[in-house]
């Protein structure tokens, strides 16, 4: 009976790794395949024999995109356009979701259920909207003008998921420190925040790569290659009779490496982040 135990034990253990690593083939192949593609020259790339190694190696394509498409400025708008929406949204949204988190007033959860239904929306819908706006208020062609537009959608889940971290976290805490002479912003800014930094990382990385992944409302609310972010870049590359596989493959790495960095620094903060809540252990 163990033995046969053991054995169900062994073909499950297969079974899940075998899983695995499919899962994980699937998620990098598509990475890996635009890495490769990147070092490819032109002809390489469009054969009719289907060509997994690049048979001559160039750089290029990294070149090209670096020094004629203007991809320093894009990938500039995007940090600065992005790094603005996670000041608003985590200022903001950690305002609202300690509000929501302590208090109690009439029409908590109404206004709550309301952030939830925002997001049941299509973003196009707030297009022409906000284009009137902004145009009203001189907010085109901006870094800031678009970092409040990301702010329209994201804020809702900052708010929802940060009220979900101050709630893991002890409300005597911070009447200990109220009774110490702590005021309720203080007492948020030197005991709250503090305990619930893995949930402002983890928030701010949603939050940030929403922003910088955001093709519609850069498109239509930028303009100008001084304002525009690098997902319209390198989507007006592609022309009407030409299809730059080489450049769009190696703007897209370019593109990721920041996002890959990010990952790198905040990986044990933000897993900590997601899988234990706001509680300091």
């Amino acid at each position: 009976m163990i033995s046969n135990q053991k054995t169900v034990d062994r073909i499950v253990e297969v079974i899940r790794w075998t899983f695995l690593t499919f899962v994980l083939i699937f998620a990098l192949f598509p990475i890996i395949w635009t890495f490769l593609t990147s070092f490819k020259i032109e002809l390489d790339i469009v054969t009719s024999d289907l060509q997994y190694l690049p048979e001559r190696i160039t750089f290029d394509n990294y070149v090209a995109i670096w020094t004629r498409s203007g991809f320093p400025t894009l990938i500039q708008n995007s940090v600065a356009t992005t790094l603005m929406t996670l000041v608003i949204c985590l200022v903001l949204g950690s305002l609202a979701a300690y509000g929501f988190s302590r208090y109690q007033f009439r029409g908590r959860y109404s206004l709550l259920l309301f952030y939830l239904v925002l997001r049941m929306f299509p973003v196009v819908l707030m297009i022409i909207p906000l284009f009137i706006l902004m145009k009203n208020l001189g907010l085109l062609n901006s870094s800031f003008g678009l970092a409040l537009a990301y702010t329209t959608f994201l804020l809702p889940i900052c708010t929802w998921m940060m009220k979900g971290f101050f709630d893991a976290i002890p409300p005597e805490l911070e009447d200990a420190a109220r009774i110490d002479g702590c005021t309720r912003l203080g007492a948020l800014f030197r005991i709250i925040l503090p305990l619930a930094r893995s949930g402002l990382v983890a928030t701010g990385v949603f939050i940030g790569i929403a922003a910088w992944n955001d093709y519609l409302f850069a498109l239509m609310l930028t303009t100008g290659v001084d304002s525009r972010t690098w997902p319209v870049g390198l989507a007006l590359m592609v022309g009407e009779f030409q299809l730059p596989w080489g450049a769009l493959s190696a703007g897209g790495i370019i593109s990721i490496i920041p996002v890959m960095i990010l990952f790198g620094l905040v990986q044990q903060t933000l897993v900590r982040g997601i899988t234990a809540g706001a509680v300091k252990g």
